[in-house]
């Protein structure tokens, strides 16, 4: 079979009418409730102030189109959502969308150089600690990477911004990228410690189950080294699991982004969505909330890409 048709298998398989489905179902369901994401009460009243006029009220329920009928205007939201229009910002009056794009550069960045170093890192971890199983290296690499975890982002984050920032003045507390990639260090290791420690602990655990498997037995019995048989049969098989993490936190990581973008003043959609949330800018924060889901979605896809390449079986099945 050429690579061309196992592509096209592939591609099929992975964009079957039941995943298309299940995708189109979850995005709707996103879509009607970040509808309903507004102010309680009446959101013009809310948005304009209890000392507002009607007249004014009036006129920016018209606006919003908020004197339509409940239907009617979750029927324009979705025929707006497919031309891409996300609505106006009420707070700068600007495109949702727009906005959207302006800021996405800068959290890509922060998410990706985070899961980046979070993966390569936590792979490399894991499987020194299952080489080395019940070493010092291993309870070192396993009590530190529990540490990790154990630690919420946010409060890393102000640690970090006190010691590496206050104290010893090493990097600044906040700032962006165009002004010097020193900017980047301590948020994108404050947003990847903790994937990085969950990733290590499975990729031991993955390794030390998969190293335990009797067709590794078998290899070692025919005369492979002990070398060989680790990187070249138990670390592909193992990797699955790690694929599974991997994708779900680089779609954890974007929200996860909010809180980090917030304490380190770092201009992404998470300081966007901070910023709506404290003007009461309900079409920036519907904004933000779809997006987040979309790339949850999309992550999905690519996991399942990425299951059907390292394990054949998950394909067949």
């Amino acid at each position: 079979m050429s690579s061309a048709t196992r592509f096209g298998s592939l591609l099929l398989t992975i964009l079957s009418p039941r995943k298309l489905g299940y995708t189109l179902l979850v995005l709707v369901g996103v879509i009607v409730i970040t509808f309903f994401i507004r102010p309680p009460g009446d959101p013009a009243r809310v948005l304009l102030g209890q000392r507002a006029d009607s007249a004014s009220v009036e006129a920016l329920r018209e606006q919003l189109g908020l004197n339509q009928p409940l239907p009617v205007q979750i029927g324009v939201y979705m025929k707006n959502l497919v031309k891409g229009d996300l609505g106006r910002s009420i707070a700068t009056n600007r495109p949702v969308a727009e906005t959207i794009l302006e800021r996405l550069p800068a959290t890509a960045i922060l998410a990706g150089s985070s899961i980046a170093i979070a993966t390569i890192l936590g792979i490399l971890l894991g499987v020194l600690a299952s080489w080395k199983a019940n070493s010092w290296i291993d309870t070192l690499t396993m009590g530190t990477s529990l540490l990790g975890i154990s630690l919420p982002a946010f409060v890393v984050g102000l640690l970090f911004v006190l010691v590496f920032g206050v104290v010893l003045e090493w990097f600044p507390n906040s700032g962006y990228l165009d002004r010097g990639a020193e900017y980047l260090v301590l948020p994108m290791i404050t947003l990847a410690i903790r994937p990085l420690s969950i990733i290590a602990r499975i990729t031991r655990s993955s390794m030390l189950d998969v190293l335990g498997q009797d067709y590794v037995r078998t290899a070692r019995a025919k005369g492979l080294s002990y070398t060989k048989v680790f990187l070249k049969h138990a670390l592909r098989n193992a990797l699955n699991p790690v694929v599974t993490t991997v994708s779900a936190w680089f779609a954890g990581l974007l929200a996860g982004t909010y809180f980090i973008e917030f304490i380190f003043n770092w201009p992404g959609i998470g300081l966007a969505a901070f910023n709506a949330i404290e003007k009461l800018d309900y079409p920036m924060i519907q904004g933000t909330v779809l997006l987040t889901a979309v790339v949850f979605v999309l992550t999905n896809i690519v996991a399942d890409a990425l299951y059907s390449i390292l394990d054949p079986k998950v394909r067949v099945k």
